[in-house]
C-alpha cells in the first residue's frame, strides 16, 4: 500500500486544515462543512494527477481540440454521517462518478475490545473501476477497512484510494498490516498527527468531525 501525505508539500490546503483545527472558527458548522469540502476538492485534483486519461476531440466553435480526459471510471464512496461534506468535495471535482454510501459505528464487545460494525450500504459495482473511499479521520483505521472490505462484495477495483484529512501514524501501520498483499491501494492523507489518545481521537485532531459538522449525537452505550 502507498501512502501519500499532502502535509509534506505547501499548498492552500494548510489554510483549510489550519481553519479545520481552530476551535473558535469551529463554532461555525457551516465553515467547518465548507472547509472539510474543500479540503475534499484539493485531494480530488491531487487524486486526479495520478489516474489514466485519454485523448479527446472535442468540438469548439472555431475547430477541434484535443483534450486528455479521465479515462477510467470513477466509484465514490464514503461512511456516514462524517464523511459527507468530504465526499461532497471530491464529488464536485468527479461530476461523473457514481456514488457509494455505507454506514459504521464504534462499538464495544463482550470482550470489552473496540470493533466497527457496518450496517447499511447503497453501492454500484465496482467491478474493474478505480474506487475512491473517502472518510475524514483514520484514528485507527478499522472503519477505512470495514467499509473498504464491505465495498469489495460489489466487485474487485482496478485501483482503490483510500482519502482521509487526518491520519495517525497507528492507523497507517494498522492499513498496511491489513493491506500488505494489495499493491492496488494508494492511501491519501491531508495531514498525519503523531498521537491517539486512550478514547481513540486523534490529538491533536479537530474533535469529532461529525459533531462538527452536523450537530453531536445521542451514544447508545449498549446497541448490539
Amino acid at each position: 500500500m502507498k501512502v501519500i501525505n499532502l502535509s509534506e508539500q505547501n499548498s492552500v490546503l494548510n489554510q483549510y486544515l489550519r481553519e479545520i483545527r481552530d476551535v473558535e472558527i469551529q463554532k461555525d458548522s457551516l465553515r467547518f462543512r465548507r472547509n472539510i469540502e474543500r479540503i475534499g476538492e484539493v485531494m480530488a485534483v491531487e487524486v486526479s494527477k495520478s489516474l489514466a486519461y485519454t485523448p479527446t476531440d472535442v468540438q469548439t466553435p472555431l475547430g477541434i481540440a484535443k483534450v486528455n480526459t479521465i479515462a477510467e471510471p470513477l466509484v465514490l464512496a464514503t461512511i456516514l454521517r462524517a464523511g459527507l461534506p468530504l465526499h461532497q468535495g471530491f464529488l464536485n471535482i468527479f461530476d461523473r462518478a457514481e456514488n457509494a454510501f455505507l454506514s459504521a459505528y464504534r462499538r464495544v464487545n463482550d470482550e470489552g475490545e473496540l470493533e466497527i460494525v457496518a450496517e447499511y450500504m447503497a453501492a454500484p459495482s465496482i467491478e474493474g473501476k478505480t474506487l475512491i473511499v473517502v472518510d475524514p479521520m483514520l484514528a485507527t483505521g478499522m472503519s477505512m477497512e470495514v467499509g473498504y472490505l464491505a465495498l469489495l462484495r460489489h466487485g474487485t477495483p482496478a485501483h482503490t484510494h483510500l482519502c482521509c484529512t487526518i491520519a495517525t501514524p497507528q492507523a497507517i501501520d494498522y492499513m498496511r498490516r491489513e493491506l500488505n498483499d494489495r499493491q492496488n491501494v494508494t492511501l491519501w492523507c491531508a495531514a498525519v498527527d503523531p498521537v491517539l489518545n486512550d478514547k481513540k481521537y486523534i490529538v491533536p485532531g479537530l474533535g469529532d468531525a461529525g459533531d462538527l459538522c452536523y450537530g453531536t449525537k445521542i451514544h447508545l452505550s449498549n446497541r448490539k
